[in-house]
């Protein structure tokens, strides 16, 4: 087996019902993490104490566009679209 190459380290801080901060590496600011529209009424969580924002799964479904993407077209960047 190969040596590890790389290890994350990210810290997860709770805010106020659904929201999360994320401390992400290379990242200068705390990535939030909420609910928002049918994920938000799926889980019941009253419109008074939601506030918006992005989900995990938006974000995890970013990123495998991203290597969708690059898979594509054969290295990041390789296409405007």
């Amino acid at each position: 087996m190969s040596d590890v190459v790389y290890r994350s380290e990210v810290r997860i801080e709770r805010v106020k019902g659904p929201v999360r901060k994320a401390y992400l590496p290379a990242e200068q600011k705390p990535v939030i993490f909420g609910m928002h529209g049918a994920v938000a009424e799926h889980y019941k969580v009253p419109p008074a104490v939601l506030e918006p924002h992005a989900t995990t799964l938006d974000y995890v479904v970013a990123a495998a566009g991203g290597l969708t993407h690059r898979n594509l077209w054969g290295r990041a960047g390789g296409a405007s679209n």
